[in-house]
Parts: C-alpha cells; sequence; structure tokens
C-alpha cells in the first residue's frame, strides 16, 4: 500500500492535485435506463464504471421513462456499497437536442452521479452550451463544489481532428470556472464509422489510425483512453486480443456491451506483473531519492520526469483499488 506521505510528495512532482481519486475504468458498462430490471441490478454489477444510459441505449420514444427511472435510480442506489468503482450518467449529445430535457430531469435527483458522461462532443463551442445548461439547472455551486467527474465521447471525423483543442477548452473549462474535472475520454467507433462511411469489421482495420491518434491526444493530456466497442458478444476470443491491442497501445479501459464482456476485458487490462513490478519500483526510487534531497534522478538507465512519475502512480493506485 502507498503511503499518504510517499503519495503527496509524488503526486505534487507530478503536478496532479485530485490524482488521490484516481478512478480505474478497465470496462465501461452500458445500463439502458429505460430497463428498471437492470437498473436494480447495477449493486452487484462488477464493471470497474457502470454507466446508466440516456442516450444510444434509450429509444426516443422511451427518452422520458428513462429520465425519470435515472432520476430515482441517483438517490436510491447504495453508493458507498456498489461492486462497481463509478456510477456514470451518459446524457444525450448537444446535437440531438435532447440534452437540456436530461439535465432538468435529472438534476431533480438530490445526489449527482460519479461522473457525467457526454457522447458526441464535436468542438469547443459544444462545451460552452454543455457547461451553460449544467450551470442553469444545477446551479454553480453544484457543478463546482462536488467531486463529480467528467467523461467525453469522441465520435466523428471533425472531433478527432479537432481533439487537441477540445481536451484543452475542456481541462481550461474546469480551471476557469471549476465545471467538472475532465478525467476520461472514450472512442465512440460505430458513430465514427457511419461519419467517415467506414464499414465494421471484426478486425477493426478500419479505425486504426483514429484509434491510434485518439489515444495519443488523451495521453498528451495525461486521461484516460477508453477504447471502442468489440460488437460480436459471442467471440470472447476476438474480444480479449483487441483488449490486448487495446492495453499495448496505451488504452486504459474499453467500452462493453454484455456483462458477458467484462471480465475478459478486466483481465487483459489489468497491467502485466512486470509492469506493476516497474512501477512498484520506481516508487520506491522515487522515495529514497527524495528523502536525500535530490533532484532528477535516473531509473534503470532512463531519466524520470513527471509522465512517467505518473504513469507509474496510476498504475499502483489502480492495483490497490481493483484488489482492495
Amino acid at each position: 500500500m502507498l503511503s499518504k506521505t510517499i503519495y503527496r510528495s509524488i503526486s505534487q512532482f507530478a503536478g496532479v492535485r485530485d490524482a488521490a481519486k484516481y478512478i480505474p475504468r478497465r470496462a465501461l458498462l452500458y445500463v439502458p435506463a429505460s430497463n428498471q430490471k437492470m437498473l436494480d441490478k447495477i449493486p452487484m454489477m462488477q464493471a470497474d464504471s457502470v454507466v446508466i444510459e440516456l442516450e444510444d441505449g434509450v429509444a426516443l420514444t422511451a427518452k422520458a421513462e428513462a429520465r425519470a427511472q435515472a432520476a430515482v435510480a441517483l438517490d436510491k442506489l447504495p453508493y458507498h456499497t456498489l461492486s462497481c468503482q463509478e456510477l456514470g450518467l451518459r446524457v444525450n449529445s448537444v446535437s440531438s437536442g435532447l440534452l437540456e430535457d436530461d439535465i432538468i430531469a435529472v438534476s431533480k435527483a438530490e445526489k449527482l452521479p460519479h461522473a457525467f458522461m457526454i457522447p458526441k462532443v464535436d468542438s469547443p463551442e459544444d462545451l460552452v452550451q454543455i457547461y451553460n445548461m449544467f450551470r442553469e439547472h444545477y446551479g454553480d455551486d453544484r457543478i463546482t463544489n462536488t467531486n463529480t467527474r467528467l467523461v467525453i465521447w469522441i465520435e466523428s471525423a471533425r472531433a478527432l481532428l479537432d481533439m487537441p483543442r477540445i481536451l484543452s477548452s475542456t481541462l481550461n473549462l474546469h480551471k476557469q470556472a471549476g465545471f467538472f474535472k475532465l478525467d476520461a475520454v472514450v472512442f465512440g467507433s460505430d458513430d465514427f464509422c457511419a461519419d467517415i462511411g467506414a464499414t465494421r469489421s471484426s478486425h477493426g482495420t478500419e479505425t486504426l489510425f483514429a484509434r491510434q491518434k485518439f489515444v495519443t491526444c488523451c495521453k498528451a493530456f495525461q486521461l484516460q483512453a477508453i477504447d471502442s466497442v468489440y460488437i460480436d458478444i459471442k467471440d470472447l476470443d476476438g474480444l480479449k486480443r483487441q483488449s490486448i491491442e487495446g492495453r499495448q497501445w496505451g488504452f486504459t479501459g474499453k467500452q462493453v456491451i454484455h456483462p458477458s464482456q467484462v471480465s475478459v476485458v478486466q483481465e487483459q487490462f489489468l497491467p502485466p506483473k512486470e509492469r506493476i513490478e516497474w512501477a512498484q519500483e520506481l516508487v520506491h526510487a522515487y522515495s529514497e531519492h527524495e528523502s536525500l534531497g535530490k533532484g532528477a534522478f535516473q531509473f534503470r538507465g532512463q531519466m524520470i520526469d513527471r509522465p512517467l512519475l505518473l504513469q507509474a502512480l496510476n498504475i499502483i493506485q489502480l492495483v490497490e483499488r481493483v484488489q482492495n
């Protein structure tokens, strides 16, 4: 277990104010808010991130019912005894014209989710509308005096090309206005393929460039990168292969659409033993170096900088969180 003293020291060096609250998101599982039976099962769901869904998983004719049931679920669910690491709520996008109705309905709940999740963010201008809607219906205090995080989706060619500006604007909105802190970004492969006219396949070569650019942008801003859905729920071997590929590329988790996919994905996105040992040894070396009052240092022949130390810190916290 990482001591608070060592943790604080490393966090300061890495420039991370809120790293103690690192949230694992190896698997992100959707639960349609229109399905009350599924909502009732949330406390037992083992996915790191369980997402109450108001967007694609809910038919247009069921949106009103889903909003009402989502608001009730936010207040009813036992947050402190949930099996998941995070309870998220995915609303509809700005472009859908349904977002404000979602916010009005769920703002009636006394509790906020651990994370608000916003799909199809195509530009910084979308973020301004999102912020204004939350501010109007939740009020300044509820959106600034909270630990609730923000997760956004990149799902179009325009958004992918403008991704650095979108991420920078979102992080600045947190710093300047206190809006929910951006913590992770999700790649929406189905909508992306539809946008560019590509055909989805099990091997995923049609999204090769997009996924690699996506994860690079996320890591440039020290954000979690959540990979695309594997659409064949019966092909667990294919899911495993794509999960391994995603982790090797730098993704920190993957979307899943069926409970049977959760254990496969979460096992593959747990860092391998040698990576965990690397992180533990690096943190220990840093702690010893710091106690001697020295500055920059080398570890295994490599100069250690803030991104590397943050990687080690996140790995240790991930392991501690999911093994407790």
